[in-house]
């Protein structure tokens, strides 16, 4: 990760070093996993656990699916993972939506459904990774796209994840900040780098 410190000024009561800070990487996908591709899980588990071993903290949307095999990827390896609820607490995170609390170190229960919480997990975020998706998945990565946010896309994971280069190209809103790989530890590793680079304007 990058070593930056913020120099102290007359508004500053103390110096922040902001090479201490963690990436915060999301994982958006599925919640239903029946149209994706036979290995998307196994490959989605490894990428939680990528983002665990680089020092990262995973970041899922609380629910089941891709963003539940993350998390159980992450937390295998000792990793950080918080969740980023629909659901305005945690009864009705369970009651109501039917979403799962294990895996989780911290959920965040944001009571905006799906669509409000989208916008809330990929802003909170430094980078986005898509894996098999549906129109959910798609909501959050159109979200990240149009915030110029760091995404990168698991190739040939299933679902609407497949038609995010097509997409691309037809929308002609130019490439946006996106990676693409097959293989999970390639496609983390592609990602931070391309974190990196933007933590270079905090300079």
């Amino acid at each position: 990760m990058p070593n930056h410190t913020k120099k102290n000024n007359k508004q500053d009561v103390c110096p922040v070093d902001i090479s201490t800070l963690k990436y915060k990487i999301a994982v958006s996908g599925a919640a239903e996993t029946g149209l994706c591709a036979p290995d998307a899980m196994e490959k989605t588990e490894e990428i939680g656990r990528e983002i665990a071993r680089r020092g990262c903290v995973l970041v899922t949307g609380a629910t089941t699916g891709v963003p539940y095999w993350a998390a159980k990827g992450a937390k295998e390896v000792g990793g950080l993972v918080i969740g980023i609820s629909p659901a305005a607490t945690k009864i009705a995170h369970v009651k109501t939506y039917h979403l799962p609390l294990d895996y989780h170190d911290l959920i965040m229960y944001t009571g905006m459904g799906y669509s409000g919480r989208n916008l809330i997990f990929t802003r909170a975020t430094d980078g986005v990774i898509t894996v098999c998706g549906r129109i959910g998945t798609m909501n959050e990565f159109t979200d990240a796209f149009e915030d110029k946010k760091p995404q990168g896309v698991l190739v040939g994971s299933g679902g609407t994840t497949d038609l995010i280069p097509e997409m691309i190209e037809k929308a002609h809103r130019g490439q946006g900040k996106i990676v693409y790989d097959t293989d999970p530890v390639k496609l983390v590793d592609k990602l931070i780098k391309l974190i990196e680079e933007e933590e270079k304007e905090i300079e």
